[in-house]
């Protein structure tokens, strides 16, 4: 009998814990996980290639899906997103900007946000100044810091913009921006190197353009 009441208590343990195991998952956002690539995310915002744009010089390596599910419909304004931001390194989702619709939104204090977040996430990791905003400027410059949520692999940030004071979720992989900020500055640095070399065909191919059309206009002219 006791046998039986230590398993039933587990038992009632794991109900009790699971959803806050699940909330705690900072890879996720609704139904889009960190690490997905890029032909998945296409196919569930029902976007296409064309859609995504190279966020550095025609890199592959940096490349970026805007998606606008407020577009879609009034049910879907129910969902609160204005814009979401998908961010990929070499194919693999490692950051998702969410912004809030501001409709939904208004009224809510920045209080109101942390909580409603922490009902998902857990309870925040650090709330208003104690975020050191140096340390995260890649992913806070979007807005003011209001909250964030961290574990050894993710980060998310609540966020409010300085602009339109609609607020901003980012959620990102540790480890992925890592590797993306680095490879940005040796794309960086690589660019700065080859900018006189390029400046200079550049200007030469404009020279040359313009000697074609000048001599093109000095056949056909006539005063």
């Amino acid at each position: 009998m006791k046998t039986m009441r230590s398993a039933v208590l587990c038992f009632v343990v794991m109900i009790l814990t699971a959803p806050m195991l699940h909330a705690q998952d900072f890879s996720k956002y609704r139904n889009f996980s960190l690490g997905t690539n890029l032909a998945a995310v296409l196919k569930h915002t029902d976007q296409r290639l064309l859609d995504v744009k190279a966020t550095h010089d025609g890199s592959v390596l940096f490349q970026e899906l805007t998606w606008h599910p407020t577009g879609f419909g009034a049910s879907s304004r129910s969902e609160g997103v204005d814009e979401l931001v998908f961010s990929f390194y070499k194919g693999e989702l490692y950051k998702m900007a969410v912004t809030y619709d501001r409709a939904s939104t208004e009224g809510l204090t920045a209080d109101d946000m942390v909580k409603s977040i922490s009902t998902k996430y857990g309870p925040a990791t650090s709330i208003a100044l104690e975020i050191d905003a140096d340390a995260n400027e890649p992913y806070t410059m979007r807005g003011k810091p209001v909250a964030s949520w961290e574990d050894s692999q993710y980060s998310l940030s609540l966020l409010r913009s300085s602009y339109s004071n609609a607020f901003e979720l980012v959620i990102y992989s540790k480890r992925v921006a890592a590797e993306a900020d680095a490879a940005l500055a040796q794309v960086v640095k690589l660019d700065e190197q080859e900018a006189p070399q390029k400046a200079i065909e550049r200007q030469k191919k404009e020279a040359d353009a313009m000697e074609l059309t000048r001599q093109k206009n000095q056949k056909s002219f006539r005063p």
